[in-house]
């Protein structure tokens, strides 16, 4: 990760952008790969583990 992903949230926008991601939750249980909650979650996980 570089300074431009140092947000996890721009992180996940940009995989919002390109498809990767929903946009909404479907609230779903579990929550399914897709989910915008999901991947906010591994991004702060991998910002904190690189740090």
């Amino acid at each position: 990760m570089g300074k431009k992903d140092a947000d996890p949230r721009k992180k996940v926008r940009k995989l919002m952008k390109a498809g990767k991601v929903k946009k909404k939750c479907c609230r779903s249980k579990p929550r399914c790969k897709k989910c915008p909650v999901l991947a906010l979650q591994r991004a702060k996980a991998d910002l904190k583990k690189a740090a």
